[in-house]
């Protein structure tokens, strides 16, 4: 899906509610409950969420078309999602290796790792862009950068 970003129309209202900002979490529960009030008449996308929790860690939420969502450490969606997503586990995952050594990643290694993976994905399926946006949240911000896929 195009993804909604922090000024999605009721986040105003959840502030003058709550008297605070929205969470990840909260903005989850309500991605969620929007979904599934649709459960009948769905929307037919896979969703994601990411940001930092309330305690200042990474978060990622998957959802299935109907609402039920997951917290996960990665996710792929979308029509690529069926070639990335094994990649995503074995190489950040250290899923079906033997003898992984599970060393922190750097965000320049993850960077590299997720743009090469993409490159494949784009080779593969024909509705991969031709390039991947991808964005590093952390506490000091949003840093997204673009990267060119195929130029054919």
């Amino acid at each position: 899906s195009s993804g909604i970003n922090a000024e999605w129309p009721l986040r105003p209202g959840y502030k003058h509610t709550h008297g605070k900002d929205m969470s990840c979490e909260a903005m989850a529960q309500m991605l969620s409950s929007t979904l599934y009030y649709r459960r009948f008449f769905p929307y037919w996308v896979y969703n994601m969420v990411a940001g930092i929790d309330n305690n200042g860690k990474g978060c990622v939420f998957s959802y299935d078309p109907v609402g039920s969502y997951e917290r996960e450490t990665y996710r792929a969606c979308g029509s690529a999602s069926a070639i990335i997503q094994p990649l995503l586990d074995n190489q950040l995952g250290y899923k079906n290796q033997s003898n992984a050594n599970p060393a922190p990643l750097t965000r320049d290694r993850v960077r590299t790792m997720v743009r090469d993976i993409f490159a494949a994905a784009s080779e593969r399926d024909i509705y991969t862009g031709d390039e991947v946006e991808i964005s590093v949240i952390d506490a000091n911000g949003i840093d997204t950068q673009r990267f060119p896929l195929r130029s054919d």
